[in-house]
């Protein structure tokens, strides 16, 4: 049976945001935006074993990403890795142990091959990764993981394509942004280039991503007050011609039933195997 990646969405959104990806020998943890009690809960619920985790790579500083790090680490004795410039953004940042980084570095974790991209992000040097388990020179499992961007890179988008299991950031509709309770500025900064992709975007982008390879699409980091989950999955399901079966309005599959479209949540864990 070939190697897979599976992949555990404990938390996507803004209040909180974390991932472990397992891989063949070990699993990464992605971001720590949830205490450690919570974070052991959520994984307990999806039988997402923590103990197997060999490292933890940061996307960028913001605490919906970072603030349940300082615990972590003091019960973590692997590497922690972020990018020189997330680990210089904050003092609080440089009181971690911390392993630099570029935005495009290569990384063998957990019998994965990982490959950081850079992203557009208001923060100092966000970046986000792929993770690949190889025979050789070829690729037997893909997952990628693109959160917290306002547009999608051209290296996001090389990295992105092909992968299995596509995390993609879907935050916002633009309407619901657009009509929404926040301030002009904030409008703008959710909208912005240096933002987070709409659920229009993410669409948009799917077309060059998804390959005959690819089985399943994640919409992550909705927003709880400028979106909702069915807009995003049909957003993202229509750009795949994928259909919501049933009654289930937070799930599509293509008619063939190769590709499925869902998306991450803020409150409840994912598993996608």
């Amino acid at each position: 049976m070939e190697p897979r990646i599976h992949l555990y969405i404990l938390a996507s959104g803004s209040k909180g945001n974390a991932a472990v990806v397992e891989g063949p020998s070990g699993s990464v943890l992605v971001d720590c935006g949830l205490s450690r009690r919570e974070l052991r809960r959520r994984a307990e619920l999806v039988s997402c074993d923590l103990s197997r985790v060999c490292a933890i790579l940061i996307t960028h500083e913001h605490s919906d990403h970072v603030k349940g790090l300082p615990v972590i680490c003091k019960h973590f004795d692997g590497p922690l890795y972020g990018t020189t410039g997330t680990i210089s953004s904050r003092s609080s940042m440089a009181t971690l142990p911390l392993t630099p980084i570029t935005h495009s570095a290569t990384l063998e974790l957990g019998g994965m091959h990982v490959q950081a991209f850079p992203l557009s992000h208001d923060v100092a040097d966000p970046a986000c990764f792929r993770f690949e388990v190889r025979d050789g020179s070829t690729v037997l499992d893909a997952v990628g993981w693109a959160t917290d961007t306002g547009v999608l890179t051209k290296d996001a988008a090389a990295c992105l394509r092909g992968c299995r299991t596509l995390g993609i950031e879907a935050n916002h509709d633009p309407q619901m942004l657009a009509d929404g309770p926040y301030p002009p500025y904030l409008k703008a900064r959710v909208g912005g280039r240096y933002g987070h992709l709409s659920n229009v975007q993410a669409a948009e982008a799917l077309p060059g991503l998804v390959t005959s390879q690819t089985r399943t699409v994640v919409g992550l980091h909705l927003s709880e007050k400028n979106n909702l989950p069915t807009l995003a999955t049909r957003a993202l399901a229509d750009a795949v011609g994928a259909e919501f079966s049933g009654t289930d309005r937070l799930t599509a599959r293509t008619p063939d039933g190769t590709l499925t479209v869902c998306v991450g949540s803020q409150t409840e864990p994912l598993v996608i195997w």
